[in-house]
């Protein structure tokens, strides 16, 4: 029977299940749809795993006699590590919670088994798997897998479903090799450490082998990496910092170091401060491949609940809150996690509010924030894209000015300097012809690459300057923009908006789809009940693809062109 023959048939009595459960009968095995004193947010997070259970079923080959079996494909084709692990990880919270339709299923454990055996096989001899779009024999995505799948070994193993060991005796082997690559490999990145620390002490929780802690405390005798603002080194908000967090706690629980979980809070709380009004988390500061995406805060879920309910901290509990209003359904991933540990499952604290009112210079990520009740700004050193201002509905993704000064005229800050009441961003460039190289350094055949610039003399050398003051004013914010040192150079400064909203005030460029020009007075953005105002227009020419600046983004985009010397007060509100 093929995958799709096998799943449509299975899936005839009930829509949430490609098994049926009740087919297989089993002594000493009681199937429960709710168990009372398991919380209805546990039984939503159980049931929406059901959901993604369902469709990585249907990419695996659950056929026992073909060759592919327990194989599961992603979405370019390929069986890998990290699809099958997709399977089982999956699965095995499935298959031992009494809510679930798959609770105990007999033939879900056949497939299952077979995809570990699949797993294994993808396994090097050094105990390690291949990320296949990058890293290969590499320790620490082995990590991230042995994190994810020991919980769901030690689940399974303690459950009282029949027949695991088709299951945890081939996983466990993987496990057992995994762990011996753990002990000896390299990482690449900074959390990479802390991924490897947390898979050690999974490990050592189901086999305390002296030599996953040993390792662990050689990889945490670097200090873990955290700034005085209380951001790990990547600034990646959405992704590793808040992975950083859950990797800790594991590390701490593991290993018995509750001294790690200083970090956590610490980063914890300087992410209230990471918030828009919509719940979403400011990501325009990281500097891995979450920045500037669009995310909510659902990958901090567990660190929040655990130290809310640890600490009794009623903030941390007002994070939860906001997370299960906006991201609840996202948070499936980390079921496990919940699984395991049902003092989570207690009530949280009571709620006291996050901030929504504050100004604050983050020196080491680059970044200033403000945010005043139902709108924000984000003020970026070291990016193009300086600023940006969120309502709940209406967002301005960033602002952006290049000027054709020599090919190099894009507009980026190094440093944002904190005045009274002001974040200041400055640019300055030069543009020097050069001179005949003087004769002693010149080569004997006129080979041009012998001659290096750096030896001629300069001369006409040209000088630009551009400086952005930001402010507050009622309702938004002020931005004093001034571009000069050589006259006559053309720039464009962009409006870069969030799609799924309408202009009003502005004129649609005659070719370019999703550009506009402002060409005087006030232009606003609309989106859902919140709009955006922003001007005064500035026009002077129609070239909007500045020769040195960046690619136009894509999303509906309004101009201001002119010419240098330029000195405007730009209101956004």
């Amino acid at each position: 029977m093929k995958r799709r023959e096998f799943l449509i048939t299975n899936s005839k009595v009930a829509v949430m299940a490609p098994f049926i459960p009740s087919m297989f009968s089993y002594e000493g095995l009681e199937r429960k749809r709710d168990n009372p004193t398991m919380p209805d947010w546990v039984v939503q997070l159980i049931r929406q795993n059901d959901q993604s259970l369902k469709s990585i079923l249907e990419r695996t080959e659950a056929d026992p006699s073909s060759p592919q079996f327990g194989s599961v494909v992603d979405g370019v084709g390929m069986v890998t590590a990290h699809s099958v692990t997709s399977l089982i990880k999956t699965a095995l919270n499935a298959l031992i919670s009494e809510p679930s339709a798959y609770f105990g299923d007999q033939r879900l454990i056949e497939v299952v088994g077979a995809a570990v055996g699949v797993l294994l096989k993808l396994q090097h001899a050094d105990g390690t798997i291949d990320l296949v779009t990058t890293n290969f024999h590499s320790t620490p995505d082995t990590g991230f897998i042995v994190k994810w799948l020991a919980p769901g070994y030690r689940l399974l193993a303690a459950s009282d479903v029949p027949n695991t060991d088709r299951i945890t005796k081939p996983l466990w082997t993987f496990l057992e090799r995994a762990g011996e690559a753990l002990k000896v490999g390299g990482i690449h990145t900074p959390n990479h450490r802390w991924v490897v620390c947390s898979a050690l002490a999974e490990l050592h929780k189901i086999s305390p082998e002296p030599g996953y802690r040993k390792r662990a405390e050689q990889w945490l005798a670097e200090r873990i990496d955290l700034d005085s603002d209380g951001q790990y080194n990547e600034r990646s908000s959405y992704i590793y910092s808040s992975l950083s967090n859950r990797v800790l706690i594991s590390t701490a629980r593991g290993f018995d170091m509750p001294e790690l979980l200083d970090y956590v809070r610490k980063n914890l709380a300087m992410t209230f401060y990471y918030i828009h009004p919509n719940g979403e988390i400011v990501t325009e500061a990281s500097g891995r491949q979450d920045n500037s995406i669009v995310g909510f805060l659902e990958n901090y879920y567990y660190p929040y609940r655990y130290l809310a309910i640890q600490d009794k901290n009623p903030q941390f509990a007002a994070a939860c809150r906001l997370i299960e209003q906006t991201a609840f359904s996202k948070v499936t991933g980390f079921l496990h996690y919940f699984l395991e540990d049902p003092s989570l499952w207690q009530e949280l604290p009571g709620s006291t509010p996050l901030p929504v009112s504050y100004s604050k210079l983050f020196t080491h990520s680059g970044l200033a924030r403000i945010r005043r009740g139902n709108y924000d700004a984000s003020i970026l050193a070291n990016s193009a894209a300086f600023f940006n201002f969120h309502k709940k509905e209406a967002v301005l993704q960033g602002i952006r000015f290049a000027s054709a000064f020599f090919g190099k005229g894009q507009f980026v800050s190094e440093h944002i300097e904190e005045g009274a009441g002001t974040f200041i961003l400055k640019s300055s460039l030069e543009g020097p012809y050069s001179q005949p190289l003087p004769v002693e350094h010149l080569p004997n055949d006129g080979d041009w690459e012998k001659m290096p610039r750096a030896l001629r003399p300069q001369s006409e050398v040209q000088r630009y300057h551009a400086q952005v003051v930001i402010s507050e004013v009622d309702g938004g914010f002020a931005l004093d923009v001034e571009i000069g040192g050589t006259d006559q150079v053309p720039f464009a400064l962009e409006f870069i908006f969030r799609p799924g909203g309408t202009f009003s005030g502005v004129e649609a460029h005659d070719s370019l789809p999703g550009v506009y020009f402002l060409k005087s007075g006030m232009g606003a953005y609309k989106a859902g009940e919140d709009t955006i105002a922003f001007g005064p227009g500035h026009h002077t020419h129609q070239w909007v693809d500045i020769r040195g600046g960046l690619p136009r983004t894509g999303s509906p985009t309004v101009y201001l062109t002119g010419m240098t010397p330029f000195r405007e007060r730009l209101l956004i509100t």
